[in-house]
């Protein structure tokens, strides 16, 4: 019999089509199977690698499924509270200016708790960027209904649906957050097809290369799924998310800055 070709003889850098990003730790991910927390956790560690923003960066993670975040980026982290992120943010980044600050949030934290918080960092236009994960729903502490939650959408504390009449509407906060002259750049993308990937991928090059300009907040909504709090395999949940969430969210820019400053984000040697 022909001998069998051990997995570390096949495993070799040049047989890697998809190698693990430098910064990343060797923690296992533990979220649940399909969720996009885990992509974006790639995508962000990405850009700080290949921005060369490792030594500079801060993270700030509350709590939620966004607090084991800290366990798989190797970089500066601080906790804040629940809700309370965007304003650790702000005195990290007024202490530290030079340091390349964000904030990584779920809906129920940024949208509900953190709503002052937030509001009030974008529109004194901290220079920060603000990553906000929007699911329609609390994901970790069992699937109740969120901010975000769509009409008629079930949940945990909503088993009949959403009563708009009762429970009131969703709030569309990145909405509200680009009306806000604080704000520079405020976009909505997602992470369940490798074309949005990229997309949020150039997203967030975007908004790390615009902090250094020190024009104002910087913010990224991340429409996901949640197959456990919806109660869905990955692959149904990815086809609720497109068919419904993606309706009331849609995907795009929000409020882009003038062409000029992106000109100089982009080629810092022309400023």
């Amino acid at each position: 019999m022909a001998e069998v070709t051990g997995i570390k003889e096949i495993i070799k850098p040049e047989n890697l089509a998809y190698k693990r990003t430098r910064i990343m730790t060797d923690n296992v991910l533990s979220y649940c199977p399909g969720c996009g927390h885990g992509t974006t956790h790639r995508i962000l560690a990405e850009v700080i690698d290949e921005e060369g923003l490792q030594s500079e960066a801060i993270g700030v993670s509350p709590v939620g499924c966004s607090v084991l975040l800290y366990h798989y980026i190797d970089i500066d982290w601080q906790e804040a509270a629940h809700g309370r992120a965007p304003a650790v943010a702000t005195g990290i980044k007024r202490l530290l200016p030079d340091k390349f600050v964000f904030t990584y949030q779920g809906d129920g934290d940024l949208a509900a708790i953190g709503t002052a918080e937030t509001i009030h960092t974008c529109n004194r236009g901290e220079n920060i960027l603000i990553i906000f994960i929007n699911n329609g729903i609390y994901g970790m502490t069992g699937g109740q209904m969120a901010p975000t939650t769509l009409p008629g959408m079930r949940s945990s504390t909503s088993p009949y649906g959403r009563d708009v009449k009762v429970m009131g509407n969703p709030l569309k906060i990145t909405d509200i957050i680009a009306t806000l002259p604080g704000t520079y750049y405020v976009t909505r993308q997602s992470v369940h097809t490798p074309a949005n990937v990229r997309k949020t991928k150039k997203a967030m090059l975007k908004a790390a290369r615009y902090q250094k300009l020190n024009k104002g907040t910087c913010f990224i909504e991340i429409v996901s799924n949640c197959p456990s709090g919806w109660k869905m395999t990955p692959v149904q949940s990815n086809k609720w998310m497109e068919e419904n969430m993606l309706k009331y969210y849609p995907l795009g820019d929000l409020k882009v800055p003038p062409e000029e400053t992106v000109q100089n984000a982009n080629n810092p040697e022309k400023k």
